[in-house]
């Protein structure tokens, strides 16, 4: 009889502490999925990220771009067209991803660019002109530098800024954020914070009219 019952408390000893047990690690496993969570969100955007769009807009997209990536040339007028779809609904953040081969020295000229206040005719200048600066998925920056001249830079100052460390922070900063949120490849996008399920325009536009379903619910 004592034997049995030494067997049964020690078998229920053994439950509480596999039961204890499982808790801490459920504990541990959503205290980490949080702190990752927050991570994302701070890698999502950075203060001197490109935006355009209201600051309050209900739907913001966050595309991880490559001005030598033919596929973000041609998402660039259909994504332009949706947020001219839903006016003031959806606000777009650029964030720096030069995998191709010579691309960092043209983001450098994107992020110069900006400086002066014209990032959006800059890129827009370029995406227009991709196939006579990019050749076999390299960039040749030399050859983009001449389709900035003539939309209102100081290009001498565009030349000076190109070479400053703080351009460089920023174009590792974004492709630190890029490893931290997994994106491998050109265009990525993020719809308040949630990657698309799969590639393509029309997996991007669901997860846009479901965001603006959620905020027209709220």
């Amino acid at each position: 009889m004592k034997q049995k019952t030494v067997f049964v408390v020690s078998a229920i000893v053994l439950l509480l502490v596999f039961v204890a047990g499982m808790l801490f690690y459920t504990g541990q496993k959503e205290t980490v999925a949080n702190q990752l969570a927050e991570s994302n969100r701070a890698a999502l955007i950075r203060m001197h990220s490109p935006t355009i769009g209201q600051a309050n807009a209900p739907v913001v997209i966050v595309e991880f771009i490559d001005p030598a990536c033919e596929t973000c040339r041609n998402f660039y007028p259909m994504v332009k067209q949706l947020m001219a779809d839903n006016p003031d609904k959806i606000r777009i953040v650029l964030r720096y991803a030069p995998f191709h081969s010579g691309s960092d020295k043209v983001v450098a000229m994107l992020e110069a660019a900006r400086r002066q206040g014209k990032f959006w005719e800059a890129l827009e200048a370029l995406l227009a002109n991709q196939a006579s600066w990019t050749e076999h998925h390299t960039a040749n920056a030399g050859a983009a530098w001449k389709y900035f001249d003539g939309i209102g830079l100081n290009m001498e100052q565009m030349a000076f800024d190109i070479t400053s460390p703080e351009i460089a922070t920023v174009i590792a900063q974004d492709l630190a954020d890029a490893k931290t949120l997994n994106v491998t490849m050109t265009p990525e996008f993020f719809v308040n914070g949630q990657p698309l399920p799969s590639f393509g325009f029309k997996q991007l536009k669901e997860l846009v009219d479901q965001a603006l379903a959620d905020s027209h619910a709220r």
